[in-house]
């Protein structure tokens, strides 16, 4: 270990009773999304903080923001001065507990138990007090580290991430992207796209002792669904080249029917019927031509019964991928190598990644954080404190190494 390497996590150890207490008033706020409640109120606690921490915070409200988002906002902050720069990236929504419980945090056997702990309040922890750590300890001479912290990653950031590009907030001449989200130590330098469908479908109620009389919808539902069923069965047969965790299924991921509903009663056919069609795109696969496909196989099963359907693409985003021989990759797996005493490896997301927006502009991008992914979102999400804390390290120690 180096003579920096365990500055910093002395820097850090001595302040881990702080961290795991900043992540416990951060639990607390119950910033569901959806419906996208409390924002305004988190995004306040960590001005709060990263003032304390002297990371120059400031909150950017977002206006005519679509939805029922509660305020709001960005959280930007910024560690460091030099023109070379380093983004560090995060949300503070948290998708809806199981349990209320799960906002009032608990700290047992080394771990921070609660909503968001993983994904991503804890990785929001991190990266403030390891860009704090190098700001303090006088590493960031060459550069400086900027902190974006957006309130909608749970429902696709378009509000949060896209309000930033919109606005130029992103530089494309920044060195490398970092986003803590849950990764598990692995480094995630590659993410699926998405497509995500509501196909609402109408027909004609009509009382159960007349229902010749009706047009049953959930019988159209049912029938239109049928072949985007059996796409997805196909799409999951094809393959990614790409590094895979190997608990993840390495083809194409559709949910037909994640949501769905139909009719008033029981006893009155239904004159209207609804379902979702969320899918997890391989990098190799074409979005365009796939989103095109999966409608116009809607609309032909529609067709086939004179079904009145109609289709709304409720979200579109691109994969993205950094190459690991990237400069700015080959750094990062060296940091992780030398602070966690294994060789790094890097993999593709399951999911989607906020990584998008700047691996769009250029900006080589990776997901790292210490949280675990078949964790998060569960009843009994968690985070290793000490897991945290070498994050944190990492962060620290990439951002000097890069900005020097």
């Amino acid at each position: 270990m180096t003579n920096t390497a365990a500055q910093v996590q002395d820097w850090l150890d001595a302040r881990a009773d702080d961290m795991a207490a900043l992540l416990t008033r951060l639990v607390a706020v119950d910033s569901e999304n959806p419906p996208g409640r409390a924002l305004g109120r988190c995004a306040a606690i960590l001005r709060e903080e990263m003032s304390r921490l002297g990371l120059s915070p400031e909150i950017i409200p977002i206006p005519d923001a679509p939805g029922d988002l509660e305020e709001p906002c960005v959280v930007r902050g910024t560690a460091g001065e030099g023109a070379r720069l380093l983004y560090f990236h995060g949300h503070f929504d948290v998708v809806p507990a199981q349990d209320r419980a799960q906002f009032t945090a608990q700290r047992r056997d080394g771990r921070v138990v609660g909503r968001g702990t993983a994904d991503m309040k804890g990785g929001i922890v991190s990266m403030l007090y390891g860009a704090a750590a190098a700001h303090q300890l006088g590493l960031l001479s060459g550069g400086r580290i900027v902190i974006h912290l957006v309130c909608d990653e749970e429902t696709g950031s378009v509000t949060g991430s896209g309000h930033l590009r919109e606005a130029g907030l992103i530089d494309p001449s920044a060195l490398a992207m970092l986003t803590a989200e849950p990764s598990g130590g692995g480094i995630w330098n590659a993410a699926r796209g998405a497509i995500s469908l509501r196909v609402d479908v109408a027909g004609r109620e009509a009382h159960v002792g007349q229902a010749n009389l009706g047009v049953n919808a959930f019988q159209h539902m049912l029938h239109v669904a049928r072949p985007v069923q059996d796409y997805a069965t196909e799409m999951a047969g094809r393959l990614t080249a790409y590094p895979m965790n190997p608990a993840d299924a390495r083809g194409t991921m559709l949910v037909v029917g994640g949501q769905s509903a139909a009719g008033s009663n029981f006893n009155v056919v239904p004159g209207s019927a609804h379902f979702t069609v969320d899918g997890r795109y391989n990098p190799e696969e074409s979005l365009e031509a796939e989103h095109k496909r999966l409608t116009t196989l809607i609309e032909h099963a529609a067709d086939e019964i004179g079904a009145e359907v109609t289709v709304q693409t409720t979200q579109l985003q691109p994969s993205a991928a950094t190459d690991p021989a990237h400069p700015a990759a080959a750094e990062l797996a060296r940091v992780v190598a030398a602070v966690s005493g294994e060789p790094a490896r890097f993999e593709m997301c399951a999911g989607i990644l906020e990584i998008r927006w700047y691996a769009q502009l250029g900006i080589p991008s990776f997901g790292y954080g210490a949280g675990r992914l078949d964790v998060s979102h569960g009843p009994e999400e968690y985070i290793d404190e000490a897991a945290m804390r070498q994050c944190a390290t990492v962060y620290a120690l990439y951002a000097t190494n890069l900005l020097t």
